[in-house]
Parts: structure tokens; C-alpha cells; sequence
């Protein structure tokens, strides 16, 4: 049987694990909007490419009303779950609430303290709900603050738009988009259902040091530096900054032999900016 990679969900961090095994794989994805390479969905019948499938990728997020892939198509997924190879889905580590810097891991308790962060541990256990019934070969990929080609701060720092904003003891874990890609692979080559991984990369920083950096990198003056508290900011951007945590990585070097393509937020960067020359 041909390989057939089924996504819900054809984003950013989809696109590049389809770049990746585009050799390997016949790719399926869904999108809201319509495209030459998607089938636009919900909108059209999903169910024959479904069928076909032998690896499923679900990078759809949930809403308010759960999860959307299982509140459609909970049924088909279902039948289709004996012939799938490999199930993933994708999460964030905002399930892990704030952690006041702390570290966390896979196994830490799920605390999340944002809406965002609840609708995904309410998502992920629905999958493992499935998983349990079905025999679906899910792993769950925890994912930090995703970043790439097209993604990275350089522009805001052009515009001079960029502002430091300065909360004591604030720090993200960050994921290059390339490295999210590595990691899916390497787990669609040795599968371990039921297995969750934070995708990650080597060095948590405070995003303001990620912001000087990047101007350090462009030979421009450090972008304004702002109070959290007295900031102004869109509920949005303020929710980001709830949680403080550093998060480790050890399992996908340990468990799948991923190597990270840039294990700091120095690396990436200064990869990228290489990329645009």
C-alpha cells in the first residue's frame, strides 16, 4: 500500500513536513480557504481521500465548541483508524499553565491558565478517548512558540515597530519550523502510540533578548523596552505572557534520535537572516 499522509489542517508547521516527505508520501491537506494544493474543508466530502489514508496529521486547532476534526468526522476516523501506521497531533505546551520559569516535562500535571490552554488538554483527551476505543496509534506533540521563514522578528525590527516588553522572570520556549518537521518524521519512522513529545528547542529565553538579538543581527539600535504592566498590548499579546516556563526536550533526542537543526533561538535566527541574503 502506498503511503498516503492525510492533514487536517495544512499550515505552516504541515507545509513543512510535507516539503520533507514529499518524495515519500502522497500529502493530502485541508484548508478553511480554498487553494490548488488543499481540499477545502469543511465544505467538501472528505471521506474517499480519508480512506486512503495510511498516516494522519491533524495541525487543525480546537474552538470554543472542542475540536473540530472530531466534532465532523469523528465517525470516518474512526473506521479508518485499523489501517493508519502513524496518528499525530498537534498540540502546544500552553497546556502546562505557568511555571514561574520553572522547568516541565512530559510528564508534568496539565495546569493550563489560559482559555487557549484548556481547550487543548480538553482536545488532547479527546483523541485519547478515540485512541483507547479505536486502537488509533496517536502521539501528541506538545509544541512551543513556532518560529521561520516568514515568522521571525527581523521585520518588526526593520519597521522599527518591535517593542521590548520587560516581565521579570518571563520565558518561552521557542521551536524552529524546520525542527517541528524533523521531529514529526522521525516519529512517523518509529512509531510509539500512546507516546507524547514537547517539541522544543535547547534554550528558553526571555522574548526580550530574542528581540535585541535579532537587531544585533541587522546592526540596529535595540527596539524600546517596555513595562508588562503598563504596556500597551492586545488581549491577545498579553494572554502570551500568563505562563513563565522552560521546557525540556530530552525525549525526542533520546526516543527518536532528532538532533536539532538549530537548538537556540541564535542558531535559527541567524540562519534565517542568512536565507533572505
Amino acid at each position: 500500500m502506498d503511503k498516503t499522509l492525510f492533514i487536517f489542517g495544512f499550515g505552516y508547521s504541515a507545509r513543512a513536513l510535507a516539503r520533507l516527505l514529499q518524495d515519500e508520501f502522497t500529502i493530502i491537506g485541508t484548508s478553511r480557504e480554498a487553494g490548488a494544493d488543499v481540499i477545502q474543508w469543511p465544505g467538501h466530502d472528505i471521506t474517499g481521500p480519508l480512506s486512503r489514508a495510511t498516516h494522519l496529521l491533524i495541525s487543525a486547532g480546537p474552538d470554543a465548541d472542542g475540536d473540530p476534526v472530531l466534532r465532523q468526522v469523528r465517525d470516518d476516523i474512526a473506521r479508518t483508524a485499523p489501517q493508519l501506521q502513524w496518528a499525530g497531533y498537534l498540540s502546544t505546551t500552553g497546556v502546562y499553565g505557568d511555571h514561574d520559569g520553572g522547568w516541565v516535562d512530559e510528564e508534568t500535571p496539565l495546569a493550563p491558565s489560559t482559555k487557549r490552554g484548556q481547550q487543548r488538554v480538553e482536545a488532547e483527551a479527546a483523541w485519547q478517548e478515540l485512541a483507547t476505543e479505536t486502537g488509533l496509534p496517536l502521539h501528541i506533540f506538545r509544541l512551543a512558540g513556532i518560529y521561520g521563514p516568514g515568522r521571525g522578528p527581523f521585520a518588526k525590527v526593520r519597521r522599527g515597530t518591535a517593542r521590548r516588553i520587560i516581565k521579570k522572570n518571563q520565558v518561552f520556549s521557542r521551536i524552529h519550523v524546520d525542527d517541528i518537521a524533523q521531529v514529526l518524521a522521525a516519529s512517523i519512522a518509529h512509531p510509539n502510540p500512546g507516546r507524547i513529545y514537547n517539541v522544543c528547542d535547547d534554550n528558553a529565553a526571555p522574548p526580550e533578548d530574542v528581540l535585541a538579538h535579532a537587531a544585533d543581527l541587522l546592526g540596529l539600535p535595540h527596539p524600546p523596552a517596555d513595562d508588562f504592566e503598563t504596556a500597551e498590548m492586545t488581549p491577545m499579546a498579553r494572554s502570551f505572557y500568563a505562563e513563565s516556563k522552560r521546557v525540556r526536550n530530552d525525549r525526542i533526542k533520546d526516543e527518536l534520535g532528532v538532533k536539532l537543526l538549530y537548538p537556540t533561538y541564535q542558531d535559527g535566527l541567524a540562519a534565517l537572516l542568512k536565507a533572505e541574503a
